[in-house]
This record gives structure tokens, C-alpha cells and sequence, in this order.
């Protein structure tokens, strides 16, 4: 049974992801004074006296139409609402209602989700004049708050989690924590909604709809994942906005705690600087890989294909250990099997390989013959043992671990390799003196 979901709506800048922020005690959900910021549906994990929930973030709700984002945005709110436990309808206190305010407090009024009208920016609590205004939606006491102070957060927060349905013990999986990543416009959004089953992100063909890292708990053949899908990664130097630049810092973020990276390369455009800029921060964080050819539908010409993948084999060899699949987002062509290269990734990700085999594999090493000198010193490799998982670490003991260059610990990676199944996770070594 999943946790008890606690959506977040209202009009633009009343301060939902300042709220959410406080109430999740992190700063995931991008912050901002541009109207607009947040566009999808934001899931972030928070807890409450030992009580669990995850908390949405939406996009602000507006009934006028001069935005070409303002129908999804407002669509995706609503889809929060109606998958909520709880509603909190933040209002601003210190504006008068608005015709926004009273329209989204009209639809919450129909629906059956418990729902508390919290109004925000109440910065002094020894004045609460303001709130009794807010009576008139028709939506209950008004709650006070500061989102910037904290001030009323914790009472508003007792009353919510007494609503909340209890989590029966021990149902909850470890679920696999997938990020999909790849720069602007290669169909990430497309990609999650397919493996989802539900129109779970805003889908459009200007690039950067998606700033925020969005978190989708999806059940498959039994098991758990986490999809997260994040805003495209651009160069640094093409980032213009600082909401971008957000963004590009949740991607990272995103990056930081999954287990495995979908990275997606647009097959129409192909491989591009980018694109290794993208593998190579992945590799860096220590995430497993799988690299998906998106697009695939539109390359009919079968040269065509195979130039485009002998390409990613040649520029992507630091990255070689990441099997490769072609796929359609967009048509599902491939997608379902996605999820058995996740498995098996994910599993050598977080495999501890034992002791004795490692040193198995060291001796042959050793009978190999191949090993660096320089002057009187040549180096010899005692004992090698995991250190750690997530990605698998190895530490070997040598007399002269100076004398190992990248082209010995490449050469020590490769028959690595070939002994044992280690497809789709980087792997890293530490070399220790030892006498």
C-alpha cells in the first residue's frame, strides 16, 4: 500500500512550493517569484509525528487562458486533488479573494477529499484579521501560516495527519529509484507517461517544459520503482533563467539518489556533445545506466540505424558497461522491455561480490604477467576485497600503488568484466600500500 498523499493547490504564487518545502523540511521544490514556475504535479516524501505521506506540489490553478501551459497546469492540479487523502487549498493573506480563488474553491466544495483552507504569508501570528475574509469560499476555519516563519505549520499539521488513512505494517517495498535523464526535448515526459500507464507528466514540444524532478511510484509484476523524471540538462552556458538552473540542480539531485539512470537520446537528432555530458554525470554519481535510442520510429533507413549506433559505441565507450535499447516513447514500441534491463542493472548496482572470488580473479591477474615497473620497483598485487556497494567499490593492497596509471586500472576494470556479470553499473577502485 502506498503512502497517504497530501496535495497542495491554488493560484500562482500564494506560496505552494515554499509550503511544501517547509512541510517536507527540504528545498526540492523549485521557489520562485515568476509566475509559472511549477508546472507538474511534485512528490516529495515528509513525515509528522512518526505519520508518513507524501506531499504534491502543483502548478498554480488559473481560469484564463493566455499561457499555452495554462490547460495541463491546471489539469494536473485537479488530477492531484482527486488522487489526494487530503487537500490544503493555500490562499494568499495578504490579497483579497480573487475569481481564481473562488472558482478552485467551488470545485473543491463538489469533491469528497477531506480539504483545509490555509491561508498563507500570515508572518505575524498575533494578527489573524485577515484570515476571517476567507470564510466566505465556504471551506471551513481558515488555518494561519507562514510558510517563510513556520508559524501555525504544526497545529495545521496534527489536524492533517489525524486524516490521514494509517499505513498497515509492513507494506511497503524497497522500490527501485529510476531517473530518466537526457537533454531537453528527447521525450523523457513521454517515456514516464508510457511506463506509467497514465498522463502523469505535461508532454509538449518546447523544450524545457519540465523544471522540476517529478517522482511517480509505479507497481510492475510485483515490484516497486520510483520514476523520476527531470528537467533536461543543458551546458551551464546555455542556461539563461535561473529557474532553469533550478531545475538543472534537481536533475542532479535526482541523479544523486537513484539507483538507475534511463538515459534518453533523441535517434532523430543524434548522439550530440550533450548527450556525453549527460553519460559522463551519471557515470561521476555512481548511477547505474541503461542507454535508450528514443525515437526510433522515425529512422526507417536501416544504414541510418546502424550509423547511429556504431556512433554511440564509439563515443560513448567510456560508458560501455550500459547495454543499449532502441524504443519509441511515444508508440511504446520496446518500452516494455525496459523494465527487465532495470532488474538487472539494478541487481549488479547493488551485488557484493565474495572475497574469495575476487582473489580468484586477482591470481589470474598475477598469471598473466602484466604488470607495471618503473626502475627497481614492480608492483604486486596482494589482496583485493568489495568495500562497498551502489556502485561496487574494490579495494587492492599493492606494494607500489603508485605505479597503477588509468591504463593498468582499465586493463584491471576490463577482466573484471569478463569474469563477472557487472552490465550496466560503473564500478570504482581504491589502490591501498601494503608491504
Amino acid at each position: 500500500m502506498p503512502l497517504p498523499v497530501v496535495a497542495v493547490v491554488g493560484r500562482p504564487n500564494v506560496g505552494k512550493s515554499t509550503f511544501v518545502n517547509r512541510i517536507a523540511q527540504t528545498q526540492e521544490a523549485i521557489v520562485h517569484e515568476q509566475r509559472g514556475v511549477t508546472r507538474d504535479r511534485s512528490y516529495h516524501h515528509a513525515d509528522w509525528n512518526g505519520k508518513e505521506f507524501i506531499i504534491v506540489d502543483t502548478g498554480g490553478i488559473e481560469m484564463s487562458d493566455d499561457d499555452r501551459f495554462i490547460d495541463s497546469i491546471r489539469s494536473q492540479a485537479f488530477m492531484a486533488a482527486e488522487e489526494a487523502d487530503v487537500v490544503v487549498f493555500l490562499v494568499d493573506g495578504r490579497t483579497q479573494i480573487t475569481h481564481d480563488d473562488q472558482e478552485v474553491a467551488r470545485y473543491l466544495k463538489r469533491s469528497k477529499t477531506p480539504t483545509f483552507l490555509v491561508v498563507n504569508k500570515m508572518d505575524n501570528p498575533e494578527d489573524e484579521s485577515a484570515i476571517w475574509e476567507f470564510v466566505s469560499l465556504g471551506l471551513g476555519d481558515p488555518w494561519p501560516v507562514s510558510s517563510v516563519h513556520g508559524h501555525g505549520t504544526g497545529d495545521l499539521l496534527d489536524a492533517i495527519v489525524a486524516k490521514l488513512p494509517d499505513l498497515p505494517p509492513d507494506e511497503e517495498t524497497d522500490a527501485v529509484s529510476v531517473a530518466i535523464i537526457g537533454r531537453p526535448n528527447a521525450g523523457k515526459s513521454s517515456l514516464l507517461n508510457k511506463m506509467t500507464g497514465i498522463q502523469r507528466s505535461i508532454v509538449s514540444d518546447v523544450a524545457g517544459t519540465t523544471r522540476d524532478a517529478l517522482d511517480a511510484m509505479v507497481e510492475h509484476d510485483g515490484k516497486s520503482y520510483r520514476l523520476v523524471d527531470t528537467a533536461g540538462i543543458r551546458k551551464k552556458s546555455a542556461i539563461n533563467e535561473s529557474v532553469e538552473y533550478y531545475g538543472y540542480v534537481r536533475a542532479l539531485r535526482a541523479i544523486d539518489r537513484a539507483n538507475v539512470a534511463l538515459l534518453l537520446i533523441d535517434s532523430s537528432i543524434g548522439l550530440t556533445d550533450l548527450d556525453q555530458k549527460v553519460a559522463e554525470i551519471a557515470k561521476d554519481r555512481g548511477c547505474a545506466l541503461i542507454i535508450l535510442l528514443n525515437k526510433w520510429d522515425l529512422i526507417e533507413d536501416p544504414e541510418q540505424r546502424a550509423r547511429i549506433q556504431e556512433k554511440v559505441g564509439d563515443r560513448l565507450t567510456f560508458v560501455g558497461y550500459a547495454p543499449v535499447q532502441p524504443i519509441s516513447a511515444l508508440t511504446g514500441r520496446s518500452v516494455s522491455r525496459i523494465w527487465a534491463m532495470i532488474d538487472q542493472v539494478a541487481e549488479n548496482h547493488s551485488q557484493r561480490i565474495a572475497t574469495n572470488k575476487l582473489n580468484n580473479y586477482l591470481a589470474e591477474i598475477r598469471e598473466f604477467g602484466f604488470m607495471p615497473s618503473e626502475g627497481k620497483k614492480r608492483l604486486k598485487m596482494n589482496y583485493v576485497t568489495q568495500t562497498r556497494t551502489c556502485p561496487p567499490t574494490f579495494t587492492f593492497f599493492a606494494n607500489h600503488p603508485e605505479l597503477i596509471d588509468d591504463s593498468y586500472s582499465r586493463f584491471l576494470e576490463n577482466r573484471l568484466r569478463e569474469r563477472f556479470d557487472l552490465v550496466g553499473t560503473p564500478v570504482r577502485f581504491v589502490f591501498r600500500k601494503k608491504d
